[in-house]
């Protein structure tokens, strides 16, 4: 019987009128969410008035939303960028913005209360003030009308029509206001980039917790190798320092140690001083200062990553002379490898006026100019450096005093208050020593942790060595918060205010090889290699920054406070830091490899990249240039090679150790290795190869993580070995000692060597992709496992699927890997998942600027569901690039767009 035939007409019309009313709600819920969304999509066509102005400001737009402004003065383009940057960008600057003045809370509440402490504790935001007082008298107009601008789009944008995400944000803070900008929030952001881009910190607290956690020094030693310079060449293999300047054409000289030098490992502590390296003389777990380290590492872990972290987090950049390229003129390549996020971390955009200002290339929304791009003169690109710009000291506090050689010293302390959406104020007192912030006061765990007696620094039992030694007639403390007991401080280059934001400007114009260097003086924090060339046909290098000269120690491990011998004595004056023109190789390369050679008198660092990248590129440019002259097409496939630098080591390895007893999944799944050119497709191409390049990679990767997982077995967690090139330096020496401890299983019995951990690792691998991709081996693929989710910084991690749908985007297959040119990074630790990226990429041809190339991560729009909020995800997966037009003809003939600002 069909029901419906039952139904009574005032049952079917009540049934009808309900279907109508959900269809309803349903529709005027749809069209109030496209509502909801698209009311704060900025206009890019037709007229605006923008107040202050002194003349109409015109913008091309090509189809991907870059904006190409043309102006009449540099206040006007700066003030236009400003109301840009705002229209396509504002929460992500206002994010920014709260992040580096230790603000979080005011947005989220409770939850990043701990993590404004932190920031408080390092003060961005104030040494951001100090700078601009600082400034040229011209960086600090055109931050001020950048300001300008920006506040001039707020004017008549605010809540959710500023961002879905304020809309986003009402629902748990509802009586959010946005402030106006001010200049010292663009310095601020540069104190973020610094942060993550310091250099070997997170080593240094590493290598100090992985003591604390049992391993002794010469385990530790053999988790940090040096680095392979027989094997792997430095940005600059030649010249040294004469009369107070670097000159590259010097023979560099034998190594020699001298003050500054690496030190050999062998200094140990003495009683009341010493470098906190010796080998403990008890056991020390359980004790202080173990727990404070842990404790600090645990914690910084849990600050956000603007740029992203880890061994990931490198760049490639390399630059050709015109002698090798099929024009005749310079080729630049640059491609930043950051955390990925969403929206990118890069803003694209071309700034042009009737001035000294004509500039192309990527901005950072909320600081005005162009990073990283050329000019119609000039192009740069950037690469980290990695200095050891940080040490940590052990301090010996007691209340608001610090000990110093004997003496005690007031620590300078200043109380902060915290505002917190949706809860009560927060007030901290911060403290800090000569060294600089006492970051163990950054949260209550850390400064209990302090109280105790902690064992001596210089090695001694906590038994043998209790508090400071006080004064006599305080020595019967008992208060604990009078007696503190241990503390550690931070120093850190970009703590001290500098003049990195004027560095842009004086980047922007430069004309020449003495302007760039000029503009290099001043770029102090963060350091990084930068790469330049000219149409005039020079090429060159320079190491900028603020490096300090140590007095004992090598920065590697935590000093002791209390000894002023261990201070930093100054910085290493620019004119001697390596710089290269015209090298006669005819082209320069920087990979995060070392800088130069240990003769250097200098302490760069000795935690660099391992060279893996650097090697490879080097390898394909002598390749190229084999086969002729090298295009603008031949460096976008250099930037997109996938070869992965360590399997042509290990494969034979693991071939070699498989026996009789090997299963028949993992014999097929190392026959993929037969003629496998060692490089990782995400997908197999139609008629290609690529099919059978990508299993490979697959199951090679597998065991990689596998084998990583059971070597070091004896690391904890949170300090396993990532998979990086870290990674490929210590296997590649345990490979040559098969019966090393550290291929024995602390979980076994028996005792494993090399061969058991190699043949085990690879059943383990072949296991995992039958389970998850099926088990015949020919249909693995790399890019199944290797998967991109771009996710938005603020809200992309909140727990709540929907608000995670709207911000973030779908997973992606991506090729490439860790420590490879296409530097797609991933944390064998955890998973396969990329967590770093080629953030961006760019070809400049000196030649015709108009055929540079460049792409992004995601867009250029910042708001969720605008066509430009990632239409550029699927070119950049894949490899390609867009045009980076400069001619305002061809810019003109290609608008999609086009915006006029009126005064």
């Amino acid at each position: 019987m069909n029901p419906v035939r039952v139904l009574s007409p005032r049952v079917r019309k009540v049934a009808l009128w309900t279907v109508a009313v959900v269809t309803a709600l349903a529709l005027v819920l749809t069209l109030t969410a496209v509502w909801t969304v698209r009311r704060a999509f900025p206009q890019h066509d037709g007229g605006l008035r923008l107040p202050g102005l002194t003349a109409p400001v015109t913008v091309h737009r090509d189809d991907h939303g870059i904006p190409q402004v043309y102006a009449k003065t540099a206040e006007d383009l700066f003030r236009a960028q400003g109301y840009l940057h705002a229209q396509d960008r504002f929460w992500e600057m206002d994010f920014r913005r709260h992040l580096t003045a230790g603000r979080l809370a005011e947005l989220f509440g409770e939850s990043q209360v701990e993590t404004d402490i932190y920031l408080r504790t390092m003060g961005w935001r104030r040494v951001a003030e100090q700078e601009w007082g600082l400034l040229g008298v011209e960086t600090k107009r055109y931050l001020q009308v950048y300001a300008d601008g920006v506040n001039a789009w707020l004017d008549e944008n605010d809540g959710g029509r500023a961002s879905l995400e304020y809309a986003v944000l009402g629902l748990q803070n509802s009586g959010y206001e946005i402030e106006t900008w001010h200049p010292v929030d663009s310095i601020a952001w540069l104190k973020a980039m610094a942060w993550d881009l310091r250099g070997n910190m997170r080593d240094e607290i590493a290598r100090a917790a992985l003591l604390a956690e049992g391993l002794n020094r010469q385990q530790v030693e053999e988790l940090y190798p040096a680095y392979p310079f027989d094997r792997h060449e430095p940005i600059v293999t030649t010249g040294g320092i004469v009369d107070g300047a670097f000159d590259q054409e010097v023979t560099p000289a034998s190594p020699d140690p001298v003050d500054g030098s690496v030190s050999d490992g062998t200094e140990t502590a003495g009683v009341g001083g010493g470098v906190l390296t010796a080998e403990p003389a008890g056991p020390i777990a359980g004790t202080a200062v173990v727990e404070m380290v842990t404790a600090l590492a645990g914690g910084l872990s849990r600050l956000p990553a603007v740029l992203g972290a880890g061994r990931g987090i490198g760049s490639n950049s390399w630059v050709i002379d015109g002698d090798l390229t099929d024009t005749g003129k310079p080729i630049l390549a640059n491609d930043p490898h950051l955390g990925p996020s969403m929206p990118g971390i890069w803003y694209q955009i071309g700034l042009h006026c009737a001035c000294d200002i004509n500039v192309s290339g990527f901005s950072f929304s909320g600081t005005p100019g162009v990073v990283i791009g050329h000019n119609a003169r000039v192009a740069w690109g950037f690469t980290n450096l990695s200095p050891d710009v940080t040490d940590l000291y052990l301090e010996r506090v007691d209340g608001d005093r610090v000990q110093v050689d004997g003496e005690w010293q007031p620590l300078e302390t200043r109380t902060e208050t915290i505002k917190v959406a949706g809860g009560e104020d927060v007030s901290i007192t911060v403290r800090a020593s000569g060294h600089g912030p006492l970051l163990s006061d950054a949260s209550a765990e850390l400064r209990d942790i302090g109280l105790a007696p902690p064992v001596d620094p210089a090695g001694s039992p906590a038994s043998v060595a209790a508090t400071p030694e006080l004064p006599p007639d305080e020595s019967a403390t008992t208060d604990d918060e009078q007696r503190d007991g241990y503390a550690i401080a931070l120093s850190w280059t970009a703590l001290a205010p500098g003049r990195t934001a004027d560095a842009i400007f004086t980047l922007n114009t430069a004309t020449n090889w003495a302007d760039f260097r000029a503009a290099a003086a001043l770029f102090e924090v963060p350091a990084q290699n930068l790469v330049y060339a000219d149409i005039d046909g020079n090429i060159g290098y320079q190491a900028p920054g603020r490096i300090p000269v140590r007095g004992k120690g090598d920065g590697r491990w935590m000093a002791p406070g209390w000894d002023s011998a261990y201070d930093w004595q100054g910085f290493i004056p620019f004119a001697e830091l390596p710089s290269v023109l015209n090298p006669p190789a005819g082209y320069l390369v920087t990979a995060n490899e070392a800088v130069i050679g240990p003769s250097y008198p200098y302490l760069l660092t000795t935690d660099w990249a391992y060279g893996y990248r650097s090697q490879r590129i080097h390898e394909l440019i002598d390749s190229a240039r084999g086969a002729g002259k090298i295009t603008v097409a031949d460096v976008q496939s250099m930037q997109f090679d996938n070869r992965n630098g360590f399997a042509s080591t290990l494969v034979p390895a693991v071939e070699a150790a498989l026996d009789a007893g090997t299963s028949g999944l993992v014999q097929s799944a190392t026959d993929l290795w037969a003629e496998w050119d060692y490089q990782q497709p995400a997908e197999g191409e139609p008629g290609t190869d690529d099919g059978r390049r990508s299993a490979a990679a697959a199951y090679y990767n597998a065991v990689w993580r596998h084998l990583l997982l059971a070597t070091f077995d004896e690391l904890p967690s949170d300090h396993r070995l990532d998979g990086n090139d870290q990674s490929y330096e210590v296997v590649r020496g345990l490979l040559s000692q098969p019966d090393a401890l550290w291929w024995d299983r602390t979980e076994t019995e028996v005792v494993e060597v090399r061969d058991d951990i190699l043949r085990a690792a690879a059943e383990a691998a072949a296991s995992e992709l039958s389970r998850d991709q099926g088990d015949q081996p020919a249909d693995w693929r790399w890019g199944r496992m290797h998967t991109l989710t771009v996710r938005n910084q603020s809200f992309g991690t909140s727990g709540v699927g929907i608000i995670e749908w709207l911000f973030n985007t779908d997973p992606v297959s991506v090729s490439g890997g860790g420590a490879i040119v296409n530097a797609t990074g991933w944390n064998a630790a955890t998973g396969y998942e990329v967590n770093a990226v080629p953030s961006m990429r760019m070809i400049v041809d000196l030649a015709d600027l108009d055929a540079s190339r460049w792409i992004q991560l995601t867009g250029n729009s910042g708001h969720a569901f605008h066509r430009n909020y990632d239409d550029q995800l699927e070119l950049w997966r894949t490899g390609e690039t867009l045009p980076m037009r400069w001619e305002r003809a061809t810019i003109e003939a290609e608008a999609a767009q086009t915006l006029t600002l009126e005064p």
